[in-house]
């Protein structure tokens, strides 16, 4: 897809991006061509987050329809769904990790290392679908330390609302 083609598609969706910084005014050239998938995949998770009722089962069904719409655009590839979920992953922890701060709130932070997790998992699974025990080792390195960051941001954020460690919310009394 050529950035002319994505252009196209967001004028399409009234969702054309403003000029960039170089106010350039003879139209996208392909080095903007990630930039105008990033606003048309903006765009499309808008759509659907503007579509999904809220209700509890309203909210499933809309997302298993989402879902099956999705996997009929990838088709029965397994390898191109992990190269897509990866990169999406990657996109949520980087994403979820901006909040302007020097250091992020433990939420976030916690939030950051559930995503990474989720990715250095599905890593490591691919590195044992290969036959490579040290690209797994490595990837179960990563979640392990995520998941330590997740425990520690869970921590913080008991810690900030007063709970004192290892206090359950079910034990006051």
């Amino acid at each position: 897809m050529s950035a002319e083609q994505i252009n196209a598609a967001l004028v399409a969706l009234g969702a054309e991006p403003v000029a960039g910084p170089e106010g350039r005014l003879e139209g996208p050239q392909e080095a903007d061509r990630l930039r105008l998938l990033g606003n048309l995949l903006a765009k499309a998770e808008l759509e659907i987050t503007a579509a999904t009722r809220l209700s509890e089962e309203g909210e499933i069904e809309d997302v298993l329809e989402t879902m099956l719409g999705w996997a009929d655009q990838l088709g029965s590839d397994p390898g191109l769904a992990v190269n897509v979920l990866t990169n999406r992953l990657q996109r949520t922890a980087m994403q979820v990790s901006e909040s302007g701060a020097e250091e992020p709130p433990p939420g976030r932070e916690a939030s950051f290392a559930a995503s990474m997790t989720a990715l250095y998992t599905l890593s490591a699974q691919l590195h044992v679908d290969r036959g490579d025990v040290e690209g797994t080792r490595r990837a179960l390195g990563g979640a392990e330390e995520a998941l330590i960051d997740i425990m520690q941001g869970m921590h913080d954020l008991r810690v900030a609302i007063g709970d004192r460690a290892g206090e359950d919310e079910g034990s006051e009394g």
